[in-house]
């Protein structure tokens, strides 16, 4: 299978890179092909321009989004690593978003009806907050960040979820919980 990982974090230390390794290496041992976009070492533009929103509309794009809709395109399988930073994605995964996910390419309006282009594309998401699960579901947080991100974003442009996961209390992991972590992702990816 081909799988296709975005993933936004800046520190190679980060619990987010040893998430992101642990799912590379699962899927290696697996035979899968894996390309990996790291928007920080790729150092990705994410301001969507005002070039940027008129050549989406006339299905311009520029060189570097075009690079990423080739990726896109390829996969089979998207897994998308961030880290929730004021209750929502880092700012170069938004504009990645924003850049990438243009319309023509991941959703377009036929007579009015909104219609996801990315169809047949399998999609987990592994998220990291500092916050704890109870903390988050008290003020309705889990439902807010599901709705935003997998209604709002993925499934809008027909990305099919397979799994979403939320590492809470990620800044202060014992690690017995890192280790838990690191099982649930390994059996996850054993497609």
């Amino acid at each position: 299978m081909k799988h296709l990982i975005i993933y936004a974090h800046p520190n190679a230390a980060s619990l987010n890179f040893n998430l992101k390794q642990t799912v590379i290496e699962t899927l290696k041992q697996q035979n899968h092909e894996v390309v990996i976009r790291n928007l920080y070492d790729l150092n990705f533009n994410p301001i969507l321009s005002l070039e940027d929103m008129s050549g989406q509309r006339m299905g311009e794009v520029s060189k570097d989004v075009k690079r990423e809709q080739e990726y896109i395109s390829w996969a089979e399988h998207i897994t998308f690593i961030y880290p929730i930073w004021w209750t929502g994605m880092p700012a170069i995964m938004k504009g990645y978003i924003d850049r990438v996910f243009s319309y023509g390419f991941a959703y377009r309006y036929d007579a009015g009806i909104q219609k996801g282009l990315l169809k047949g594309k399998q999609t987990t998401i592994i998220n990291t907050h500092g916050k704890s699960q109870a903390e988050y579901e008290s003020i309705g947080m889990d439902k807010a960040l599901s709705l935003t991100s997998d209604t709002g974003v993925f499934e809008y442009c027909g990305l099919e979820i397979e799994q979403h996961f939320f590492f809470d209390q990620a800044d202060r992991p014992s690690p017995e919980r890192i280790q838990e972590w690191t099982e649930m992702l390994i059996a996850a990816y054993q497609i």
